[in-house]
């Protein structure tokens, strides 16, 4: 059994901020790149942000840039995306997903293997 699981979404207001948990059973971290990606009402599913579990490279959309840091666990193998200055236009579903070692990681939805189920992020005043 391969899962993941995409955990704490909720709803928040402008400014404010959120941490979401990416849960992985069945497999290890270990030699994974696992990204973020959201879908927005009405846009198609965009890439967010990645990791290697290996060696800790990163890589952020423009849009969210200084604004959320993304950070793996590999003991619980579990990924994190803390999101601060929460904007509108960051309201989406949220969804984790991975695929074993890249040498060129990157936010290309295609390349990833295994998604979980999508957690929601409302902002809001």
């Amino acid at each position: 059994e391969v899962q993941l699981q995409a955990s704490g979404g909720g709803l928040v207001q402008v400014g404010g901020s959120l941490r979401l948990s990416c849960a992985a059973s069945g497999f290890s971290w270990d030699d994974h790149t696992i990204a973020w990606f959201r879908q927005a009402p009405g846009k198609e599913r965009e890439g967010v942000s990645f990791i290697t579990s290996r060696d800790d490279i990163t890589g952020y959309a423009d849009s969210v840039k200084g604004r959320f840091t993304i950070s793996n666990d590999n003991a619980k193998s579990t990924v994190y995306l803390q999101m601060n200055s929460l904007q509108f236009e960051d309201t989406a579903v949220y969804y984790c997903a991975s695929r074993w070692r890249s040498p060129r990681p990157s936010l290309n939805e295609d390349e990833y293997d295994f998604w979980g189920r999508g957690t929601l992020v409302t902002v809001s005043s």
